[in-house]
């Protein structure tokens, strides 16, 4: 993601006569020791007759010394330099054990070398006075006690512009408050050496590049690309070396500040020296910084001119899918995870957290304000996976599609971080309200209460002298749940049921028979709807079982309801007596129920479950009347709306790690952008992120993937049930390009992966597949049943889990229920982009190969890529070669889609290591993919898990500018498989290493094969040229132990795991082939020039080098 710039200075001086100049002394020259990489310098001086002489200063400072043999009346010096703007962690260093901690002292040595750095030439009261003021007493980290003192000069000091010469003293800079830079930092040097740490001043220059991505708080930085002189100080920390400290800003010196000039006294570092004949002068300066070469990013991934370009295109394909009848919708599930917590167990493995279900709550609340009008707010019940104490939460908002508001007063609807106070006589109150406008006897209203005898068991069974109405948070879900109840008592009402259902002709209810005569709730933690004794309940009778809607039936337009109205008037005025009856026979007993619950100070209301849309929107319109009435706010839970294509959702749900949001179909480009871009916006200003980074600084996506659904308004709409070829196009052409499955893929890949390819695992998937294909009509088709036989038992993993796929039909056309036939496909396979637009771009790329599709299905055999899979194409050449053939087949049948929009996918899916320049080659590392296994049972505390291994690791190099058979390249003395890439001297291989080894994985008893040193040997003269390495941590042992906060942190931990030296030093001797005569050599060495390693054979993976496998020549 590195950003070069140039950074040009001009500094003129007219001169109203011709004047002799003396000698000058230049310090525009980026200093030796800049951490900053510059790429070029370039120094213009006017007059052109001049003598120059570059030198270094005894600070080791370039300085150039410029002779004026001639009278001029102009003087100018124009600086350019280029500089790459790779990010610089300014806390990066290691400390000696006696410098961690402030007071310290320098060894003797040390200060013999660092005196003119310690020496004192300031004293005045206000400075001692400011001295008093720190503590020296206690003993503090060097970097906090440092970072404070940077602040807190930032901060009582104010920046001003200063045009006149020299610095300020620091009885001057203390007295005003005020200084320019070098006068802040003047007295910073001051300071620290009265504190006895030796600093240093520094000139140089300040580069700010505007950010992409505006900050949620606290400063953005310029609103444009900005450069100048600038002055910070130095302090110098054993082991670290020289710090930079800018007190303007209160910041550590970082990859924008890039050193001119460094010396023990202002007067040494000034930028231009000199002497001229008196006279008038009229002095100017300028200063820009241009970005001359920028590499794909995520933060910014397209230039404006290039999304217009995007939306151009998405809008001509909507032009087609329209003309053609195509009927598509797309929706999906994005991921997101919390910017500020990137450590806790809710952002990286657990489903349920107390940060997770707050941010969830927020971003609803502001999805809906976005999306919806009149939306219903819904806390619902989601996924309950074995070994997790409670079921997880869903939250949910819907809304009608044709305009009308389903709920009218958000109001009403509590707010659940609030206490109302609401308690069981609320509930009755509400109860019986809510049967006037059901039309119900409110003798029907039952109360519900805890099984006490349960609880009483459960009390007995406590240890000895453990009080029942105390419990910690350490404590077992069952024992907290029975301290809370002792303490509230378990005399009174739980909350109150009301069983209801619509008979076709009006509400109806019953009571429930029991035995005792009260309705005992089954113990547990859920919400009393989830609770109900139902198999108390009189047995169900054939003719008594629920008909669920066919999604295929046809609907009418949904019922209107004025303000106050009465349900069940309204009801009668819209016709629903038209519906088919639910449920057969009017005397039987009503087994679904509305529950009314105080719960933490809020009423909330559990809705039964209900078939058919029309009968819920007259409930939900009953349930705010009676609010509206007694101006009693509810929260609605329970059941959430039957399916149906006149009602929109959108549903919050956690997932391991990640909220997963199930965002609403968008029918046309336009919406589609909406619907997306707002999504992004929105969780930002959560404070939820769609990106998060490893330990080792690799950037990826939330982990919790990016589904794209594909369908229609309504099931019938589905062109992948009315064309079930276009299914067959789809899983074809994604079995012929890897590239679109590993592009867009997460980190975990494989046959047990989430989202595994048809052909990774079993071998003869794809034979039955294709017998399948023949056997799939062509055209569109009145049976769309059809393509789910036909594929449903081919689109699984290699256990047979239709979810767990990379084509998933699990709600397509499944025969089990009404909500598996919705006519969805579903792509499994798609890591969360962390960009909005990068996302949008994923999705064009899907409706153009739709579009493509239907006007020409694509039939062609299936390949059987057999290793391949897993050696050629895990390399992101490869990958990258084989989407460019998708965009390629695009643009040939009329689609302009660009491969320059895919670059940011490939920066984002195979960062770059690093690049090293050996005379006239380069070479180039990048992240390559490694399939994961998944290994044996092992029993945990948690029960009976299955690891992963993801202790293997595998890079790509990438070799550009070689002579044909003159070169090798060897990693840690084997031989690199590298092969042609079709392009004129540039070839490509991969390296698979044992990056770390933990408890569990494969091959316990190999070692970790790292540092991976890289040598390029010439074999016709027998010498290595060069060579690079690679580190899987920090070369300095400092291990991470929390993730990176943000993109700049991360971009400093990959930087330095990649040096551009450190090839194998002497001579590099393959091992004799046969190593039992190893011994009879001298010194167990032969004596020759480097030789290159021989060619390991490598038939089954022949693009890659395996550092776990031991070759025997045969």
């Amino acid at each position: 993601m590195t950003i070069r710039v140039a950074i040009q200075h001009t500094t003129t001086y007219e001169f109203d006569r011709l004047i002799n100049v003396a000698p000058h002394i230049l310090r525009l020259r980026p200093a030796p020791h800049s951490r900053t990489h510059i790429h070029g310098y370039s120094l213009k001086v006017t007059p052109e007759d001049h003598f120059i002489n570059w030198q270094q200063d005894p600070f080791g400072n370039y300085q150039a010394r410029l002779v004026f043999p001639e009278k001029t009346k102009r003087l100018e010096f124009a600086v350019e330099v280029i500089a790459d703007m790779t990010v610089i962690n300014p806390f990066d260093f290691f400390i000696e054990e006696y410098a961690e901690h402030f007071p310290f002292a320098y060894d003797s040595l040390m200060q013999e070398e660092l005196a003119p750095y310690l020496k004192v030439t300031e004293q005045s009261p206000e400075l001692d006075a400011w001295l008093d003021t720190v503590d020296c007493e206690e003993m503090v980290h060097i970097v906090t006690f440092l970072v404070q003192l940077n602040s807190r000069l930032a901060n009582e000091i104010d920046y001003g512009i200063r045009l006149e010469p020299g610095v300020q003293s620091c009885q001057e800079t203390l007295t005003l408050k005020k200084g320019s830079c070098r006068d802040t930092s003047w007295l910073l040097v001051q300071i620290l050496r009265n504190l006895g740490l030796a600093a240093r001043f520094a000139s140089g220059y300040l580069v700010q590049l505007t950010a992409d991505v505006k900050a949620l708080d606290g400063p953005s930085g310029p609103e444009q690309d900005f450069t100048d002189l600038h002055a910070w100080c130095e302090v110098y920390l054993p082991g670290a070396g020289w710090v930079g400290l800018d007190p303007t800003s209160g910041l550590f010196a970082g990859e924008g500040h890039i050193p001119l000039a460094c010396t023990a006294d202002p007067q040494s570092a000034a930028p231009i020296t000199g002497a001229t004949d008196p006279c008038e002068c009229e002095f100017s300066y300028t200063n820009i910084v241009t970005r001359i070469h920028e590499d794909p990013r995520v933060t910014r991934p397209y230039s404006e001119d290039e999304w217009l370009n995007i939306n151009a295109l998405g809008r001509a394909v909507d032009v087609e899918l329209q003309s053609n009848d195509v009927r598509l919708t797309m929706g999906g599930e994005p991921t997101f995870i919390s910017i500020d917590d990137m450590d806790s167990a809710q952002w990286n493995t657990e489903a349920l957290g107390k940060d997770k279900l707050r941010l969830a709550k927020d971003l609803l609340l502001r999805l809906k304000a976005q999306f919806s009008h009149g939306g219903l707010l819904h806390y619902g019940q989601g996924k309950w996976y074995p070994g997790e104490e409670v079921p997880r939460w869903a939250l949910g908002c819907f809304w009608r599609t044709d305009g009308e508001a389903l709920w009218h007063d958000p109001e009403l609807v509590a707010r659940v971080d609030r206490d109302y106070g609401h308690g069981i006589a609320d509930a009755e109150r509400f109860g019986q309200t809510l049967c006037q406008q059901l039309g119900i006897d409110a003798g029907y209203l039952q109360p519900g209460y805890e099984d006490a005898l349960y609880y009483l068991w459960l009390e007995r069974a406590l240890p000895e002298g453990a009080d029942p109405r105390k419990a910690s948070l350490d404590d077992d879900l069952e024992r907290r749940r029975l301290a809370s109840l002792l303490s509230r008592g378990m005399e009174s009402a739980t909350g109150y049921i009301l069983p209801v259902e619509f008979d076709g002709q009006g509400w109806r209810s019953s009571r429930w028979p029991m035995r005792g005569g009260l309705i005992t709730l089954i113990p547990g933690d859920s919400a009393m709807g989830y609770r109900l004794p139902l198999n108390s309940l009189p047995p169900l009778t054939e003719d008594e079982r629920v008909i669920e809607r066919d999604p295929f039936e046809p609907r009418e337009p949904l019922p209107v309801f004025a303000i106050g109205e009465e349900a069940a008037t309204t009801v009668a005025q819209q016709a629903l007596q038209q519906q088919k009856s639910a449920v057969n026979g009017s005397k039987s007993v009503v087994r679904t129920a509305l529950c009314l619950e105080p719960r933490e100070g809020k009423l909330h209301l559990f809705l039964p479950p209900v078939t058919h849309l029309e009968n819920y929107v007259a409930l939900i319109h009953a349930v705010e009347a009676t609010a509206s009435a007694l101006q009693l706010p509810v929260v609605i839970e329970g059941y959430e709306p039957p399916k149906d294509a006149r009602l929109q959702k959108l549903l919050l749900t956690p997932d391991p790690g990640v909220i997963e949001v199930n965002i609403h179909p968008a029918s046309h480009w336009d919406e589609l952008v909406h619907n997306i871009e707002t999504l992004y916006e929105q969780a930002q200003q959560t404070r939820l992120g769609a990106e998060k980074f490893m330990l080792d600084g690799r950037h990826t996506g939330t982990g919790g993937g990016n589904h794209v659904t594909l369908g229609g308004a309504t099931p019938a709409d589905s062109p992948l049930l009315r064309r079930p070829d276009l299914l067959r196009s789809l899983v074809t052409y994604w079995q012929h390009h890897p590239g679109l499955s590993y592009l867009f893929s997460g980190m975990f890949i494989g046959p047990t992966s989430q989202a595994p390819r048809p052909d990774e695992g079993r071998d003869e998937a794809l034979y039955e597949m294709e017998i399948a294909f023949q056997n799939m009509p062509e055209g569109l088709v009145d049976t769309p049943w059809l393509v789910d036989r036909l594929m449903r038992n081919l689109l699984v993993d290699i256990t047979g889990n239709t979810h767990r796929s990379e084509f998933c039909i699990d709600k397509l056309y499944a025969a089990g229920s009404s909500s598996g036939r919705l006519g969805l496909l579903e792509f499994r396979g798609f890591e969360m982009p962390p960009h909005a637009r990068m996302s949008l771009v994923q999705l064009l790329l899907l409706r153009c190969l739709v579009a493509r599709f239907w006007n020409q299905p694509y039939h062609k055999p299936l390949v059987r890529w057999g290793t391949q899979l897993h050696d050629k194409f895990m390399l992101p050449h490869f990958v990258w070669q084989d989407v460019k053939e998708v965009v390629d087949d695009l643009q040939r049948h009329g689609y302009p889609f660009k491969l320059s929009w895919l670059l940011p996918f490939e920066e984002f899916r195979f960062p770059h290591y690093g690049r090293q320049q050996i005379d006239d080659i380069e070479l180039e590392l990048r992240w390559a993919i490694e399939p994961w296994h998944v290994l044996g049972e092992e029993v945990t505390q948690s029960g009976t898990s299955r690891y992963v291994d993801s202790s293997v690791e595998r890079l790509q190099v990438r070799l550009s500018g070689l002579t044909e058979g003159r070169y090798v390249l060897a990693c840690n003395g084997r031989r690199v498989p590298l092969r042609a890439t079709g392009k004129k001297g540039e070839m490509v291989g991969a390296v698979r290493y044992r990056a770390w080894a933990p408890t569990s994985a494969l091959h316990p008893t190999l070692g970790v094969n790292t540092p991976l040193v890289f040598d390029l040997i010439d074999t016709w003269n027998g010498l290595s040229i060069g060579g690079c390495s690679y580190r899987v941590s920090h070369p300095g042992g400092r291990h991470y132990e929390t993730l990176p906060v943000n993109s700049n942190e991360a971009e400093a931990r990959r930087v330095n795991r990649f040096w551009d030296h450190g090839f194998t030093q002497g001579v590099l001797t393959p091992p004799p082939a046969f190593s039992a005569l190893r011994t009879f050599y001298e010194h167990e060495q032969v004596p020759r020039p480097m030789a290159p390693p021989e060619e390991e054979p490598g038939d089954e993976y022949p693009h890659t080098l395996d550092l776990r496998r031991k070759y025997t020549r045969i």
